[in-house]
């Protein structure tokens, strides 16, 4: 079996040494799998039907946002 490759992303402005491939298991790894959450990865949105297709690569910038109640 080979070896996870290590990559560094830049989520949410903190610089984060993973192994995941793709975004859908960036957000599971992260603990965010079942919340409702709004993704971004470069700059684009990425909708949460399109997360297990996107490639992260190293040196990605990933925004991960949560809603928040109240005002």
């Amino acid at each position: 079996m080979e070896a996870a490759t290590a990559i560094t992303l830049n989520v949410n402005g903190d610089s984060m040494r993973v192994t995941v491939q793709t975004l859908a298991e960036l957000v599971a790894e992260l603990g965010h799998g079942a919340a409702t959450i709004a993704t971004a990865v470069n700059g684009t949105f990425i909708p949460a039907a399109g997360r297990a297709i996107v490639a992260l690569s190293d040196g990605d910038r990933v925004e991960i946002v949560s809603p928040r109640q109240g005002g």
